[in-house]
């Protein structure tokens, strides 16, 4: 099941991609949420094979899903590859600048079942696929905003980069 939507930012491309490489926010978020986050090898720099193991509460089970970071072009994309026992997906953040100061951000989510369990899953959302796709784009857009306040933030503080 695929999901794809692009939300403009009012930031600069170099500084979006620099604030989707701030992964210790997004671990700090998970955790808020409930999930326990391993990053394996803390490598200073952000790029390809950064591994994170995620075990958290998802759909009345106890799940561990394992990330890799598997395309890494700055500043244009990242890509994630998820995997649990269940089920596989991709994740891939796209950015294109539109202009000097205004950045044009795509997200798509791929997710394919890998046992007849998720098989069945799967077909539940299918029917929910109207509404599963509303709630994508709002997460999306307020994933938007909040790196566009951080960006503000940034500013406000002298920093060009967030």
């Amino acid at each position: 099941m695929k999901f794809a939507t692009k939300e403009d930012l009012e930031a600069p491309i170099a500084d979006v991609f620099d604030m989707l490489c701030d992964f210790e926010i997004f671990e700090r978020a998970a955790l808020r949420n409930g999930a326990d986050v391993t990053r394996l090898g803390h490598d200073a720099e952000p790029g390809e094979g950064i591994t994170w193991e995620v075990d958290t509460h998802l759909r009345g089970k106890r799940r561990r899903i394992k990330v890799v970071l598997s395309r890494f072009e700055r500043p244009t994309l990242m890509g994630f590859d998820a995997a649990s026992n269940a089920m596989k997906g991709t994740v891939n953040i796209e950015l294109v600048a539109l202009s000097r100061a205004r950045t044009r951000m795509r997200v798509e989510l791929d997710v394919r079942p890998l046992t007849l369990s998720a098989r069945v899953l799967m077909q539940s959302a299918k029917l929910a696929r109207n509404t599963l796709t509303r709630r994508y784009k709002t997460r999306v857009a307020q994933f938007a905003e909040t790196l566009e306040e951080r960006h503000k933030q940034a500013l406000s503080q002298g920093r060009t980069q967030a």
